[in-house]
C-alpha cells in the first residue's frame, strides 16, 4: 500500500468514527469519465457504509432517481455528458430535491456563478486524484454534520429561513429561536449544539448579552457562535467577538462565504470533540476503551439499581485468535480484530456501551427489555460474526465468537462484568461459537 494510499484511507476512515451506528448512505455520481468513477469508486470505499450509485449520462441518472431518489443523500454531477451540457444535469437533479455536488473540468467564471446560484453544496474542479479525494472527504463531512446541531437565533423570519435552507444543504440538524431567551433554554435542552448563528440587534436580550450567557458555561471550543448584523453596525463585529463570539459575518454574506465559515468553525469544534473522543477510545477497533467503558457503564448501572432499566453485559471473546496470528500473521489478526468490532458496533442501540476489553476481548452493555431479549441480541451478533467473509492474501479466515451474558446486577457494575466473563468461561468450555447466560451457570 502507498504512503498515499495509507494517508487517505487513514483521513477518511476517521470520518466514520462520529458516524458509528448510523444507517447507510446512496450516493449518486453521474459522470461519464471512467478515470474519475473508478478514482471516486476507490476514494468512497474508504467511507464506512457510503454506496455509490452510478450513471454515466443525463438518461440514465433520470431513471435512478425516478425510483431512489427519496433514499440519495447527495449527487456528484459533472456538467458535460452525451447527452447534457450546461446546467441540464444540475436543473434537472434538482427537480428531486437531492442536494448537489458539481464536480467539473470547467473553470468559466459565469457557469460557475449560475451553479452555485442554484444553491449546489459546492462546485469543484477535476484537477487530480486530490481533488478526487476531496469529493469523498465532503461526502464524509456531510454524514458527520448530521451530528453537529446548529442553532439560527434571529427575529426576522424571513432570514431564519434562509439561513436554516443553506444549512440544511449541508445536512446540520437545525434548531431556530426568535430572541435570546428562546435560545438559551434551547441549549439548556441541547447541550450537544455545536454552532450558534446569532444577530447583533434582538429585543429582549441582545446578541452580545447572548453570548456572554452562553460564554459563562460553555467555552469558545465546546461551542461556537458566528455573530450577525448589518452593514450599517460597523462596532459590531469587534462587540460580538469581545463578548466571545468566534466569528463575524454582515448579512449580506454570498453563501460561499457563508458555508466557509460555517465548516471553519464547526470543524474546530469537531476537531476538539475528537480529540477528547481519542482519549476514550482503542487505536485499532475505534470502540471504546477499557477506561469508557468502566467510567460510562457506572451511570447505566445506578439506572438499573433504581429500576429504570434492565441492563444486560456481555464479554465477547474471539475463537481461536492466536491461531490466526500464527497462521496469518498479526496484520491478519487486526483486521478480524477490526470486523468484529463492525459487527458489534453496528448492532448496538443508541445508549449502549460498545468496548474493547483487551487482546481479543470485548464487552457490551446495553439496555434491554428483559433478560429474553438480551439473549436474543446476543445471540443475533454471534451469528453476524460467523457470516463476516474474511480472506487474507485469497485465503479464508473463518471467524466466531464465544459470548458470556449476565442480566444480574450483584452488588457492583464490576461484579457485572466478573458474571460475564464467568459465563464466558463455559461458553468456550462448551465448545466455542455460542452465547451462555451467567443465571444457567451460576449454580456451577
Amino acid at each position: 500500500m502507498s504512503n498515499n494510499h495509507q494517508q487517505s484511507r487513514d483521513k477518511l476512515s476517521r470520518l466514520s468514527l462520529a458516524t458509528e451506528g448510523e444507517e447507510s448512505i446512496n450516493v449518486l455520481l453521474v459522470e461519464d469519465s471512467n478515470t474519475v468513477r473508478t478514482q471516486l469508486r476507490q476514494f468512497i470505499a474508504l467511507l464506512d457504509s457510503v454506496t455509490l450509485i452510478e450513471a454515466g449520462t443525463l438518461a440514465e441518472a433520470r431513471a435512478i432517481l425516478e425510483t431512489r431518489s427519496r433514499d440519495l443523500f447527495c449527487a456528484i454531477l459533472d456538467l458535460t455528458l452525451p447527452d447534457a451540457t450546461g446546467l441540464d444535469t444540475v436543473e434537472a437533479v434538482r427537480a428531486y430535491n437531492v442536494p448537489i455536488i458539481v464536480l467539473t473540468g470547467s473553470a468559466d467564471p459565469h457557469l460557475r456563478q449560475a451553479v452555485l446560484d442554484l444553491r449546489v453544496i459546492d462546485y469543484m474542479f477535476k484537477s487530480g486524484a486530490a481533488a478526487i479525494e476531496d469529493v469523498a472527504y465532503l461526502i464524509g463531512r456531510l454524514r458527520q454534520n448530521q451530528t453537529m446541531p446548529v442553532m439560527v437565533v434571529d427575529a426576522s423570519p424571513n432570514f431564519r429561513q434562509h439561513v436554516t435552507g443553506l444549512l440544511a444543504q449541508y445536512r446540520f440538524p437545525i434548531l431556530t429561536a426568535n430572541n435570546g431567551h428562546e435560545a438559551l433554554a434551547l441549549l439548556a435542552q441541547n447541550p450537544d449544539l455545536a454552532l450558534v448563528i446569532t444577530d447583533y440587534q434582538m429585543s429582549e436580550m441582545s446578541g452580545i448579552e447572548l453570548v456572554r450567557n452562553i460564554r459563562h458555561n460553555h467555552r469558545r471550543e465546546d461551542i461556537a457562535i458566528i455573530a450577525l448584523s448589518d452593514v450599517h453596525r460597523p462596532e459590531a463585529s469587534a462587540a460580538m467577538l469581545k463578548a466571545g463570539a468566534n466569528d463575524y459575518l454582515n448579512k449580506n454574506f454570498q453563501a460561499e462565504e457563508f458555508y466557509c465559515r460555517v465548516v471553519q468553525n464547526t470543524n474546530m469544534v469537531r476537531f476538539v470533540r475528537e480529540l477528547r473522543d481519542m482519549a476514550n477510545r482503542d487505536y485499532l477497533t475505534r470502540l471504546h476503551n477499557r477506561r469508557h467503558l468502566f467510567h460510562a457503564a457506572e451511570a447505566l448501572y445506578a439506572e438499573a439499581r433504581a429500576g429504570q432499566r434492565t441492563l444486560a453485559v456481555a464479554m465477547v471473546d474471539a475463537d481461536h485468535f492466536k491461531r490466526i496470528n500464527d497462521q496469518f500473521g498479526h496484520s491478519a489478526g487486526d483486521e478480524a480484530l477490526k470486523q468484529i468490532a463492525k459487527v458489534l458496533r453496528r448492532g448496538a442501540a443508541r445508549g449502549d456501551i460498545v468496548a474493547r476489553y483487551g487482546g481479543e476481548e470485548f464487552v457490551c452493555v446495553a439496555g434491554v427489555a428483559d433478560p429474553a431479549q438480551a439473549a436474543e441480541r446476543f445471540e443475533q451478533l454471534r451469528a453476524a460474526i460467523a457470516a463476516i467473509a474474511l480472506v487474507w492474501d485469497g485465503a479464508p479466515i473463518a471467524l466466531t465468537v464465544s459470548i458470556g451474558t449476565t442480566t444480574t446486577l450483584g452488588n457492583s457494575f464490576a461484579e457485572m462484568i466478573e458474571h460475564a466473563d464467568q459465563a464466558l468461561f463455559h461458553a468456550k468450555a462448551a465448545g466455542r461459537n455460542r452465547v451462555v447466560d451467567f443465571s444457567s451457570n451460576s449454580s456451577q
